[in-house]
């Protein structure tokens, strides 16, 4: 089987169960920032995330989820054949935010995006997520979408922020605070 099929030399993309739509469509939008963030993920896993591989694992395995979530219309025959994004999801990851919290320093502020590469990358990976959410919303404005695509997204990215802030504390690597103009 080839790798190229042609038919979205014109512009269209098919959706899962057929339709097709243009690659600019919003809902096109939606669900490649979520594969970029998939990928974004997996860049942060190959700078060596150590003892947050087994989860950004998961976490990679739950984007392709939504990205076929986000993929499917709601009214679409094809989307029962799905595992859509659900509130069990959601609280897998408020579960896992909570954990990674307490192996984090207090959060005391905003700190600049940075530290070790795994944590650079991760802090990446989350501003990816917030931009993901934002097409979700955008989309969720035109079309109908399952009721827990943002929601999930909103704590990927906090999971995102508190993996990086781990991350960092576990290499003693410290962070660095923002410091108001005129405070520095």
């Amino acid at each position: 089987m080839k790798l190229y099929t042609k038919t979205g030399d014109g512009g269209s993309t098919g959706l899962y169960g057929a339709d097709r739509v243009s690659k600019a469509h919003v809902r096109v939008e939606a669900y490649g920032t979520v594969d970029e963030l998939n990928s974004a993920v997996g860049l942060a896993r190959a700078l060596e995330a150590g003892p947050l591989d087994p989860d950004l694992e998961y976490l990679q395995n739950a984007l392709f989820d939504l990205g076929a979530d986000l993929a499917t219309r709601q009214e679409s025959p094809y989307g029962q054949k799905l595992s859509r994004i659900d509130a069990q999801d959601v609280a897998h990851l408020e579960a896992m935010i909570d954990r990674y919290q307490e192996e984090a320093p207090p959060f005391t502020g905003f700190v600049h995006p940075g530290g070790t590469p795994a944590a650079a990358a991760l802090h990446v990976a989350r501003t990816v997520a917030r931009r993901a959410e934002r097409e979700v919303i955008r989309l969720a404005h035109e079309e109908e979408i399952g009721e827990h695509a943002q929601i999930y997204l909103n704590r990927v990215s906090d999971l995102l922020f508190v993996m990086a802030r781990a991350a960092n504390q576990a290499a003693g690597v410290g962070e660095h605070a923002w410091m108001v103009k005129g405070r520095r």
